[in-house]
């Protein structure tokens, strides 16, 4: 009554496709069944993927050109000859899994499940105290922020000639590090308590996000007789997601001190607003040490549920619907000198009731072609990251905050026949009562503001078409297509808050509306040919064409005080408003393998097959091909020049392929 299975692997790459990226993962899986009778099953499944990886960065036109190529990646340097990441990503979470599957009768079963999951991830970056920019693609160190055509010409040819100011300059913070020797008084609020060492500008930071997860379900289903089906269950889950900043390397320096540089400026005469900590004050930082923001997010969540589906020969029909109740609080463990009475402790719980609904019927006018329709119409509660205006250092919630609302809808026709099948499917979701937060550095105010977002509507509806046909003995032809329109629908309204003092800035209209969701191509098909030749080998070839590709769009250009004064009929009035559509763009992908049995078997009993597969991506090695990007969270308010702070792209890798040989006894 016993089943055991494992499994392990690991992938890894001293460099990836972009200069400075590596990967290196590992993973391991343990899977264990009791089977106590024919009604009750006990299973445990346990799996473990420690990743990290060295990270690249979008990029901006002249960057690319400045360096000679699309792939310009700003997070690297070298130290000591050797290629070294400032953005590093390290995930640590193993999860396991219980579930036990009770055969009540011969119709009714009860699956009850118990997860747990933990860990880490973080990123890393550059940190620095009162000290000049170190990244290289700063843009007060590019030509196009120079005044004078020839001082333009001049620092643009540094670059062209010297790659190394691409790239972080490493020796250089460390120099900067170790030439700093100070002595530091009252440490941890302590008077005459000091300490003298070389005094870190620079650091190399983690983000961190500590994770617990439990999640319990029990889900019964039952077989009411031969043509009803009754399901119905429960779900609870817990999560607590801790976030703070951890110092990794303090690049040649003897110490850090946890101080908020930025309330420095803006509060010079006042020693407990410069304070990350006021029950630690004048902290002294060492590696491994946490500082800056340390708050953690706590969210529950209870639902039940029940779905009813009733079959026919011709007609089958379910609906069903869920309640749900959302809660979520922030818990400060440092108290913030600028928010002392809104950074430490426990804030008030926030709770949230929801509901869904979703109904469906399918129409079989025989057995290859049926026509279906389905709806739903649900609320959903606002995510907690987009709740809290700065949880970094306070407690303070967005104003008007509720759930979103959404409904969809979807209606199609599918045909299953031997020689061919389709698929052709219409689209439609609605969501309304959206919430977003940005947090930006503003040259303006030489600080970090928050910028709270509300009455995010959107709107997504399109059509889809897919189709499998035998065309001859062993030729296949595939294909398939998205129509997509996916777009804001409401003019969001947006308040400003300086981040150090919570300040309210401006209320703005953010001319949203009509504009479109970036993240996809909202047009995409592909077509096509496989041949698998009766003597175990296949090839497959297939073209992909993508349109509709939409930049993320800088709200702060979109509000009247980006085009105050600005001729509504001139070209800069639509300059500064217009969203940005990259080009559509063609790619072609290579598919193929061959498998043959060996004259001789590792096992006597059992046949041992070897197989090749081959895989090429981007056979016509498009590098041009833009996947994406954002503007940046910048606008030139002043002049309106709006390639002051250009965008920056992501662009999909030329051609790549892998091959594997596989034994199989």
């Amino acid at each position: 009554g016993w089943a055991f299975s494992f499994s392990g692997s690991r992938r890894w790459s001293d460099e990836g496709y972009v200069p400075g990226t590596y990967y290196n993962g590992w993973s391991a899986y343990i899977g264990i069944d009791k089977k106590f009778n024919s009604k009750q099953t006990l299973s445990l499944v346990m799996f473990y993927a420690p990743v990290e990886n060295g990270r690249q960065g979008a990029a901006t036109e002249e960057m690319q050109m400045l360096s000679g190529t699309h792939y310009y990646n700003p997070y690297w340097g070298y130290q000591n000859g050797q290629k070294r990441n400032a953005s590093i990503g390290k995930t640590r979470m193993p999860l396991a899994i219980l579930s036990d599957e009770f055969k009540i009768n011969e119709n009714t079963i009860l699956i009850t499940a118990a997860g747990y999951t933990f860990g880490t991830r973080s990123v890393s970056g550059i940190d620095w105290y009162n000290a000049p920019d170190p990244r290289p693609d700063y843009y007060k160190y590019l030509p196009s922020y120079q005044t004078d055509s020839l001082l333009q010409q001049i620092v643009a040819q540094r670059f062209l000639s010297d790659e190394t100011l691409c790239q972080i300059n490493w020796q250089r913070l460390y120099d900067v590090n170790r030439s700093n020797f100070q002595t530091v008084y009252n440490i941890n609020g302590i008077p005459g308590n000091t300490i003298t060492g070389n005094r870190s500008l620079y650091i190399l930071q983690n983000r961190m996000m500590h994770t617990d997860k439990i999640n319990f379900s029990s889900t019964i289903n039952s077989r009411m007789n031969n043509h009803a089906y009754f399901t119905a269950g429960f779900n609870y889950q817990w999560q607590k997601n801790h976030y703070y900043q951890q110092l990794e390397d303090l690049l040649g320096g003897d110490f850090y001190i946890d101080l908020n540089q930025f309330a420095e400026q803006d509060f010079p005469n006042d020693p407990n607003a410069i304070q990350n900590d006021l029950n630690r004050p004048n902290r002294i930082i060492h590696e491994g040490d946490q500082y800056g923001y340390d708050y953690a997010i706590t969210l529950k969540k209870v639902s039940a549920f029940s779905e009813f589906l009733y079959k026919t020969k011709y007609v089958d029909f379910f609906f069903g619907g869920e309640f749900s109740q959302t809660t979520f609080f922030r818990t400060g463990y440092v108290k913030n000198g600028l928010f002392p009475d809104n950074s430490f402790g426990n804030s008030t719980a926030n709770l949230f009731n929801n509901f869904s609904t979703k109904a469906g019927i399918t129409y079989k006018l025989n057995g290859r072609n049926y026509f279906y329709v389905n709806a739903a119409y649900f609320t959903r509660a606002p995510y907690f990251d987009n709740a809290y205006i700065s949880p970094r250092s306070r407690d303070i919630l967005q104003d008007s905050l509720r759930s979103e609302l959404i409904q969809s809808a979807e209606a199609g026709y599918v045909l299953n026949a031997p020689s061919m099948r389709i698929r052709f499917d219409g689209f439609y979701t609605k969501i309304q009562h959206g919430f977003n937060v940005l947090t930006f550095y503003n040259d303006d105010y030489s600080n970090f503001v928050n910028y709270a977002i509300r009455n995010i509507d959107r709107e997504f509806y399109g059509l889809e078409f897919g189709i499998d046909a035998k065309l001859i003995r062993n030729v296949t032809f595939n294909g398939a297509v998205s129509l997509g329109e996916y777009y804001y629908t409401s003019r969001q309204h947006a308040t400003i808050i300086l981040d150090n003092s919570a300040k309210v800035l401006a209320d703005e209209i953010v001319y949203s509306e009509n504009y479109r969701l970036a993240g996809t191509p909202q047009q995409a098909s592909s077509a096509g040919l496989s041949y698998r030749s009766p003597k175990f080998w296949f090839v497959n070839f297939t073209a992909n064409y993508f349109n509709d590709i939409w930049l993320d769009f800088n709200p702060i250009r979109r509000t009247y005080n980006a085009i105050e004064g600005i001729d509504p009929e001139s070209a800069l009035w639509n300059e500064i408003l217009d969203q940005q559509k990259l080009k559509a763009q063609f790619t072609v992908d290579f598919f193929g393998g061959y498998s043959f049995r060996l004259k001789k078997s590792i096992d006597p009993s059992k046949p041992t097959y070897l197989s090749f597969l081959i895989g090429i991506s981007n056979l016509l090695n498009n590098q041009d091909f833009r996947t994406g990007g954002y503007e940046q969270l910048r606008f030139d308010f002043a002049g309106h020049d709006v390639n002051k702070f250009p965008a920056k792209y992501y662009y999909a890798y030329g051609i790549n392929f892998f091959i594997s040989a596989t034994l199989r006894f």
